[in-house]
């Protein structure tokens, strides 16, 4: 049985690893996020989508958790188009959700000065405690 990276060739099986292309990982928390571009045989570039997840067993030794996500060309658009959709809906519907850093700065001043705050006269609070 042949496994990933390995092509036969004249009855032999020989190693092909496939390399990453392109690769960009992001962090996020206990997780990180793993882009990366691979080809196949026919040199048709595809995207794998990993995520990985520190975790500790029993012993206390840690290891990887990962998921792994395909996506072939003839599917980005439509994959592209329902993930954009799909965050603007979260990010319509849940605006306070989304983290102050990731506004635009005028956007981040104007939600920053409609927040309602309530004022207290401290000297008032002064006074009646005086009695």
């Amino acid at each position: 049985m042949m496994e990933e990276g390995q092509e036969k060739t004249e009855g032999m099986v020989s190693e092909r690893p496939r390399e990453e292309i392109y690769s960009k990982a992001v962090r996020a928390g206990k997780r990180t996020y793993f882009f990366d571009v691979k080809a196949t045989r026919r040199n048709d570039y595809y995207l794998t989508i990993t995520e990985s997840k520190k975790r500790f067993n029993r012993d206390g030794k840690f290891f990887y958790e990962k998921h792994k996500l395909f996506l072939y060309k003839e599917d980005f658009d439509k994959f592209s188009d329902a993930l954009k959709e799909v965050i603007d809906f979260i990010k319509e519907a849940n605006p306070q959700m989304i983290d102050p850093e990731d506004m635009p700065k005028e956007e981040h001043a104007t939600a920053e000065k409609s927040k309602d705050y309530t004022n207290v006269d401290f000297e008032d609070l002064d006074d009646s405690n005086a009695q």
